[in-house]
């Protein structure tokens, strides 16, 4: 029953470990959560552009990977995630 754990709802305890570790990251990385905000909007418009995305499930995070060797300081990565909905055919490619 483990593909259900998708489905269930996260507890507070658990956005709240979320969010702090967005504020951690991004004052690492000296990002504002404010400036995620802005680039989670742009890009939501750009990619709105050319293909239906669910706009209010699109979660953008700021992530530091861990076991990079040799590094002082690991690269800090912007991930997204950005449920489609569909890819209008127009000829594109």
């Amino acid at each position: 029953m483990g593909w259900l754990s998708g489905f269930q709802a996260k507890r507070s305890g658990d956005i709240a470990k979320a969010r702090l570790k967005l504020l951690l990251v991004s004052d690492k990385a000296g990002c504002s959560p404010e400036m995620i905000r802005m680039i989670k909007n742009d890009m939501i418009f750009v990619i709105s552009k050319y293909m239906e995305i669910e706009k209010d499930k699109v979660q953008i995070r700021m992530d530091t990977p861990g076991g990079l060797e040799g590094a002082d300081r690991p690269p800090t990565m912007l991930c997204a995630n950005i449920p489609i909905r569909s890819i209008p055919n127009k000829g594109l490619y």
